[in-house]
């Protein structure tokens, strides 16, 4: 598939798409004129981050540093007492099949022929299990039981992909796990990981897609998690991406949105917001504001927070 494509394709290659790998092109191919940003835009982006950046620096404890993703944005943005209470992540079956899926789709990218998802599965494992860190220790002292729970769950993840999905064209660059940070150093430090990414450069012509895979039902916060990516990568390469897309595997659907100069901004008002937020809260001794949710369904302070019980009590009568 390649997403800088136009809405001409010739008849073969289409017929050999199944009907959801063709709505699945359809969605995510450029529709129109080529998208150009004007330079100006990104110049006034990065000044306003900029600024923003060495204000919020100032307020920091020497030596302290400041990584903001977008889950750090939207945690503290939530629910800021969620936001402090300490992490409680632990590997299992559930939340590593992202991880190993990624990789497994990562190595599709670049294998010849035509591998099963089982196979990509167990090769993605092993790989992980050699690097003898973070999740790679999980998997190499797993039992038999969550080893195959495991594989059982990714292999899923990655099935339901390729079924979703064409055939990625080398021609249009893509690549999965696609890192980026900006600025280059400093105390705060903002960091992007895109599960997929479609599209290759070509002048100030915006030509890539930024693709986030998940799994279950439709939250607002991937928009927002994607804006923040359109954002990082309007930093780092000084041109925006053309079309944001959550691609649902469950139901086989992608939800996509035209990059626009609005959807830019927002983006900077609501990353500025959530860095000002982790700077009084971690800097400045700012009491916490509990703002009940969603969240508080994994909150690990839930079981203790009145306004957690309550909200998860109206949760439950509908």
């Amino acid at each position: 598939m390649s997403a800088e494509a136009d809405n001409t394709a010739s008849p073969d290659a289409l017929t050999s798409l199944t009907p959801i790998q063709r709505k699945t092109l359809q969605a995510l191919r450029r529709s129109g004129e080529p998208l150009v940003f004007d330079e100006g835009l990104v110049a006034d982006i990065r000044t306003e981050m900029r600024v923003a950046l060495d204000h919020f620096a100032a307020r920091l404890d020497d030596g302290q540093d400041l990584f903001v993703t977008k889950h750090r944005i939207a945690s503290v943005l939530d629910c800021e007492a969620h936001f402090l209470a300490p992490d409680e992540f632990e590997w299992t079956p559930a939340t590593a099949k992202g991880q190993i899926a990624h990789r497994a789709i990562q190595l599709l990218l670049g294998w010849r022929g035509e591998p099963s998802p089982t196979d990509l599965v167990d090769e993605a494992m092993a790989r992980l299990a050699d690097e003898d860190r973070g999740i790679g220790i999980w998997i190499a002292t797993l039992d038999k039981g969550d080893e195959a729970d495991t594989r059982g769950l990714s292999t899923e993840r990655v099935t339901k992909f390729v079924e979703s999905f064409p055939p990625l064209d080398r021609r249009a660059n893509p690549v999965t796990e696609a890192a980026a940070q900006w600025p280059v150093s400093g105390p705060i430090l903002l960091r992007a990981r895109v599960d997929l990414m479609i599209g290759r450069p070509s002048g100030n012509e915006s030509r890539k897609v930024i693709i986030d895979l998940k799994t279950g039902r439709v939250g607002p916060r991937h928009r927002q998690d994607l804006g923040f990516y359109a954002l990082v990568e309007t930093l780092v390469r000084g041109v925006p991406p053309r079309k944001l897309a959550t691609f649902y595997l469950d139901a086989g659907e992608a939800q996509t949105e035209d990059v626009s100069e609005r959807l830019l901004r927002t983006a900077v008002r609501r990353t500025l917001d959530g860095i000002n937020a982790m700077v009084e809260l971690g800097a400045e001794g700012r009491p916490p504001v509990k703002r009940p949710g969603s969240s508080c369904r994994w909150c690990p302070l839930a079981e203790g927070c009145d306004e957690g019980q309550a909200h998860l009590a109206t949760f439950d009568t509908h």
